[in-house]
């Protein structure tokens, strides 16, 4: 007998006897003993090890991959019914692979596609792999698509889905380590409700109503409703009696609240254009209104006013 055949008889008869001791082991099992469950596992341990392995270049941590491979592991040898003829090996593997598969599809993903799209999504990260091996360049999307036999538009699809499948920390720097901004992070990018922003548009009206205002009405609004000043107090400061800055505030006021909220259901009335604003210490007159003279004792010339629509 030759060294060669005598191997090969060695190797058989290994085989045979490794058979004989996994069929008792499974027996064992299949009674309850724990400790012949535990042997089991630790036996065909290597197994999971390399199906783990051949998804190593995902970015899942290889330690994740082999405890789910050996999940897939436990589960098979609970579900092994040796009388059905089938060797462990042949019944393990799928068990296994279907384990690390079902992983990547339900706890990689940190927004949750469609199933179809997940699918699509593995077969486009093969295909990348393959051509890039292969081309030894990044394949382009028609040569992908052809590859795995899907449309380019699916493919770009499966691409932008790929993104979801991890998500970044708001506590991310956002600048490189050692930088001058490493201490800002990605959660500080991040814009909040701005109650301001509502009020824009308000401002941007307002803008418009006060350009209509002499500038002593602007004056006295700003004194009132700005620094909350009193009446006497904004009439000690402009010159005039504090009756006659009652009279202003209420004369601009009505005159903004009348431009700025038009009548829309009231029926149409005549009414006459007003005037432009004039200078600081001008009179603004309106057609067809009367006057009324500024009490005596006020304060110096060109306090006259005119009241809006108010007799």
């Amino acid at each position: 007998m030759t060294p060669g055949s005598t191997d090969a008889s060695d190797r058989s008869a290994h085989h045979a006897r490794r058979i004989r001791e996994d069929h008792a082991l499974f027996a064992r099992r299949r009674n309850g003993d724990a400790r012949a469950r535990a042997q089991l596992v630790e036996r065909f341990l290597p197994l999971a090890r390399s199906l783990a392995l051949r998804y190593q270049r995902s970015p899942e941590s290889l330690d994740d991959l082999i405890q789910v491979a050996s999940l897939g592991l436990v589960k098979a040898i609970d579900r092994y019914d040796p009388d059905r003829g089938l060797a462990f090996s042949s019944f393990a593997v799928p068990t296994i692979l279907g384990e690390i598969k079902r992983h990547f599809r339900d706890r990689t993903w940190s927004v949750r596609p469609p199933r179809a799209l997940q699918e699509l999504t593995a077969r486009v990260e093969r295909g990348v792999d393959e051509l890039a091996e292969h081309l030894q360049r990044q394949p382009s999307v028609t040569e992908i698509a052809t590859a795995i036999g899907a449309a380019d538009e699916d493919v770009l699809e499966a691409l932008q889905a790929r993104r979801a499948r991890h998500s970044l920390s708001f506590n991310l720097p956002r600048a490189a380590a050692g930088s001058e901004q490493n201490h800002a992070t990605l959660g500080d990018s991040i814009g909040v409700n701005d109650d301001e922003i509502e009020r824009a548009e308000d401002r941007a009206t307002l803008a418009g109503l006060l350009r209509m205002l002499t500038t002593r009405e602007r004056e006295i609004l700003r004194m009132r409703f700005e620094e909350d000043l009193t009446q006497a107090q904004i009439g000690a400061a402009v010159g005039v009696s504090q009756m006659q800055v009652s009279r202003i505030l209420r004369q601009t006021l009505t005159r903004l609240h009348a431009h700025a909220t038009p009548a829309i259901d009231a029926p149409a009335q005549h009414t006459a254009p007003s005037l432009p604003a004039q200078a600081q210490g001008e009179r603004v007159v309106q057609p067809h209104e009367p006057r009324r003279q500024a009490p005596r004792g006020g304060a110096g010339d060109g306090c006259e006013i005119l009241l809006h629509n108010h007799p």
